[in-house]
């Protein structure tokens, strides 16, 4: 339990802080060339709390899934593979997914997938550190 707490943790926090860099910073310009499909800074603030809540979710997911299925091998491949079955699950999918219901730009989307991936690799290598077993 102890190690599952920590894992949650330690995820969440590289999770959420990568979030913002890539959203709240790096992809900031080309957000202000479509205003009209985000939030004013104002009304994000207002809703921050669900996006933290699902910050939350996504990790409690992320943590349960990879420990109800690591196993006894090298830690580096797991961790690199479930990141990106991970991503192309909860990131790729959902990108596309917009860019065909939304005017987003391939640039953004493209940006957007891209970023994700060396969170989503960052946090499962992480995830599989932590869970490491003797191979």
């Amino acid at each position: 339990m102890k190690r599952a707490i920590l894992a949650f943790v330690v995820s969440l926090v590289i999770y959420t802080m990568s979030n913002f860099v890539i959203h709240g910073v790096l992809l900031q310009p080309l957000y202000q060339q479509t205003p009209q499909l985000v939030r004013t800074p104002q009304d994000g603030a207002a809703h921050m709390p669900f996006l933290l809540l699902s910050f939350v979710v996504f990790t409690l997911a992320f943590v349960w899934i990879y420990a109800r299925g690591v196993e006894a091998k090298a830690w580096l491949g797991q961790g690199i593979r479930y990141g990106l079955a991970i991503w192309l699950i909860a990131t790729v999918s959902r990108y596309l997914t917009y860019f065909a219901i939304q005017p987003w730009s391939p640039t953004v989307v493209a940006a957007q997938i891209g970023l994700e991936l060396i969170t989503t690799l960052l946090v499962s290598i992480v995830l599989a550190a932590l869970y490491r077993k003797p191979a």
